[in-house]
């Protein structure tokens, strides 16, 4: 009978949500949701130094935006040291692990000796045989694995094959430290094993890690779980993603406008693909994905192509959901709270609302989204951006001075009786609907785009817009 599939992620808490890791997270995830299976969480927060809960906090936070779920509660790694020790100490009555008495500084002695012979720098074995009635006294030891000496470790991968590893390169590596902490390889051995995981998949500058760790399950006669190791994202620059891209965190993300459902996307083409298929729902990425997709190469990340797959989904997105995604943005930037705050006013939300499917055709980013929505909730007298107050030339004032009248003499207020008012205004004048339409949207809006100008005079409603257009018109 085949075990369910079972995947994890395991980040390291930093404080934020790399976007790598996100992407990781987002395979694990995918893979498991395709199989039926669960994505496990653990937090390998060892690192006291760096470990906190406003980290942990914040890798929660990034995973929930980015609507990908685990089950369970998080496993803490560090929790879990008892347990680690326990398996180092017994695979040392095995005969798999021995002590060893040695000094940092013969160890580094070791390795100066084999690089200055031209052998690779690693520990010779000193302790490998030997009997521990020999150990010096006052030296706290440190457990390593007794590794094979000869022939090869093969880690059979799901997206970069069959990959060779001599014996005689990899180390009889610490499984404890001489201060009782175990290192990262037996943990993450140990940890894996007891959550029952099938499934590794994580980025390829773990690969030779792969082969350290199989030499520990294999000493443990444990099973070694499905591996996959998916190349790491780029810069635009084919160099390896830094901060010195620009934002790397998934809340970075957040605040500069992107939906969830379009980082997903964009994040699973990032090494995985589904024929010529750009654009795809979550729905049909669970459907689709598996790792014999995956490619071999670095994927590059390209803003231009994230910020354009964003504006699909602004303009696909429902309106209550886009909604909903907007006031999640406006707690993480500045002026966000006073944006919230003129939504909770009486009747304002409604007007948002009415003024959301035109906005959301001309956004492609939230961030875009609040600069055109910004006229809802501006106060008279409006501020002026540069194309505006150029738009606003005495000519066009007085233009202003023509319309308002014809609105005002307007009884019912819709997007057609608008209209027709400011046609009937323009052939009077023997302009263009242009050269009306023009002033009209900055003296509204105070700015020189906007959306559809007559959705724009409904929704402020006819109170507000005559009165903004009194304040500039001739």
């Amino acid at each position: 009978m085949t075990k369910p599939v079972v995947t994890r992620f395991a980040p390291s808490p930093t404080g934020y949500l790399h976007i790598g890791g996100a992407r990781t997270a987002l395979f694990n995830w995918l893979l498991a949701k395709h199989s039926g299976g669960k994505m496990l969480l653990r937090i390998e927060d060892t690192d006291r130094s760096r470990s906190t809960e406003e980290a942990v906090d914040a890798l929660l936070d990034g995973l929930s935006w980015l609507g990908m779920d685990w089950d369970g509660e998080p496993i803490s790694q560090y929790s879990r040291v008892d347990r680690h020790r326990e398996v180092a100490e017994q695979m040392v009555k095995e005969g798999t692990a021995y002590y060893c008495y040695c000094t940092p500084e013969e160890v580094n002695e070791m390795r100066e000796k084999a690089r200055a012979e031209g052998r690779p720098p690693r520990y010779d074995g000193t302790w490998r045989d030997r009997d521990p009635s020999e150990a010096p006294e006052g030296i706290a030891p440190a457990i390593r694995l007794k590794a094979p000496l000869e022939g090869d470790t093969i880690v059979e991968d799901q997206v970069q094959g069959t990959v060779k590893f001599a014996n005689e390169n990899l180390d009889d590596l610490i499984l404890v430290r001489s201060d009782g902490n175990p290192t990262y390889m037996l943990a993450v051995v140990v940890d894996d094993h007891d959550m029952g995981v099938t499934h590794i998949v994580r980025g390829d500058d773990h690969l030779t890690n792969a082969a350290r760790q199989t030499l520990i399950y294999k000493a443990l006669n444990w099973d070694v779980p499905v591996m996959a190791h998916i190349p790491l994202i780029y810069g635009p620059d084919g160099a390896k993603l830094s901060k010195r891209h620009g934002a790397i965190g998934a809340e970075a993300y957040r605040a500069m406008g992107y939906l969830p459902s379009a980082m997903r996307n964009y994040l699973a083409r990032l090494g995985w693909s589904h024929g010529d298929d750009e654009i795809f729902s979550t729905e049909q990425m669970i459907e689709w994905f598996g790792l014999d997709a995956c490619g071999k190469s670095p994927s590059r990340f390209d803003f231009k192509k994230l910020e354009n797959l964003n504006a699909h989904y602004m303009r696909s997105e429902g309106d209550e959901e886009l909604y909903q995604h907007f006031l999640t943005y406006l707690m993480d930037v500045e002026g966000g709270a006073d944006v919230m705050a003129w939504l909770a006013g009486d009747g304002n939300q409604d007007k948002f609302m009415a003024a959301l499917p035109g906005l959301k055709e001309r956004a492609k980013t939230l961030v875009e989204l609040q600069e055109s929505a910004r006229y809802l909730w501006v106060q008279r007298p409006l501020d002026l951006d540069a194309k505006a107050e150029k738009i606003l030339s005495d000519e066009a004032k007085a233009v202003l001075g023509k319309v308002l009248p014809a609105l005002e003499a307007l009884t019912d207020w819709t997007v057609e009786s608008t209209e027709t008012a400011v046609k009937a205004v323009a052939e009077a004048e023997e302009l263009k609907l242009g050269k009306v339409a023009q002033p009209l949207r900055a003296a509204l809006t105070g700015r020189g785009t906007s959306p559809g100008i007559f959705d724009v005079l409904v929704v402020l409603g006819k109170d507000e817009s005559c009165a903004r257009i009194r304040d500039f018109a001739a």
